[in-house]
């Protein structure tokens, strides 16, 4: 059985989905980068080698998320791809007509709006944490309640309470105000909610064309607390897709398949990659004023890959 591996690296999280010819989920995994992406990488190898064994043979490898280049030198890429890109073809694949893709992760989140099949729009936010999963889990933990009640509870809210959600410190210093006058957790949650949703749509999706299907997708998306702070102020049913922790490896893994149909060939180096010794070393390069900070990755002692400079000079060996 010909099958196709799909790895997105994030800064919290990294999703490795293996998929067939028929878009089965042979294996699926999901865990923590902690800040180690290249052995998070070949420790999810290993865990995907003893899922599917000898069922199946790897016909093609994709990559995406802010570790793609590390990623794809590890496991040998075919396709590397922006979450953009891969968020977006898992999501028309799997939810046919999409047309805004609402995505929140660990410390980032994306607005995607698409038209028939075509992605004409996007947004980024990559610079306050006020609109994203590490800014709920760190309310959480002030709180004490585990994440995962955190949607529930705010669903019994009776009068969730405003609180300020532009910026983190001022939300987390608004919450614990609102704490002392003595409002209940169920409100302050639901207003920690609804605080990250007006965030979300006043700074990712502002001037946005939000219009169903309305795809939300991204770890927070198990959060049932901000899927309906999202149906409230949008006033439109918001769909989370089964497998919304993992449509960015779902969608590169697909661009795996359609490459070998194309080509007939993979780079992949096998789960043996999982055991190789890979170091990654820098340097500033002084040629000119960009003064470019150089990344090199060193395989079994042996240069591999090198890149980050602007002008070219020392992305090839």
């Amino acid at each position: 059985m010909r099958a196709y591996l799909g790895v997105d690296v994030g800064s919290v999280s990294t999703k490795l989905v293996v998929i067939d010819d028929a878009m089965n989920i042979l294996s699926s995994i999901y865990t923590s980068t902690a800040g180690q992406p290249i052995r998070t990488v070949q420790d999810g190898l290993k865990a995907v080698e003893g899922e599917i064994g000898n069922k199946a043979e790897i016909s093609g490898v994709g990559v995406t998320g802010s570790g793609r280049e590390i990623a794809s030198i590890i496991v040998g890429a075919d396709v590397v791809k922006n979450e953009i890109t891969s968020h977006a073809v898992a999501a028309s694949y799997l939810v046919p007509d999409t047309r805004t893709i609402l995505e929140i992760g660990g410390q980032d989140s994306k607005i995607i709006i698409m038209r028939n099949g075509i992605v004409v729009d996007f947004a980024m936010n990559t610079v306050c944490a006020a609109g994203t999963g590490s800014f709920l889990d760190h309310q959480a933990q002030r709180l004490g309640i585990p994440i995962e009640e955190f949607g529930g509870l705010a669903l019994k809210a009776d009068n969730p309470v405003r609180i300020a959600g532009r910026c983190s410190v001022f939300a987390e210093s608004d919450m614990i105000h609102k704490q002392q006058l003595g409002h209940s957790t169920e409100n302050i949650i639901a207003g920690l909610c609804e605080a990250l949703v007006r965030n979300y749509l006043n700074n990712v999706g502002k001037g946005k064309e939000i219009k169903s299907k309305i795809v939300f997708q991204g770890g927070v998306a198990a959060n049932i607390g901000i899927k309906a702070a999202f149906e409230q102020a949008l006033d439109q049913e918001i769909i989370v897709p089964e497998h919304y922790k993992i449509m960015g490896a779902i969608g590169v893994a697909l661009l795996a398949r359609d490459h070998f149909k194309k080509h007939e060939k993979t780079r992949f180096k096998g789960f043996a990659a999982s055991g190789f010794a890979y170091q990654p070393k820098s340097f500033e390069c002084k040629s000119c004023s960009n003064l470019c900070e150089i990344i090199q990755i060193y395989q079994d002692g042996s240069l591999a890959a090198r890149w980050g400079g602007r002008c070219g000079k020392w992305d090839t060996l």
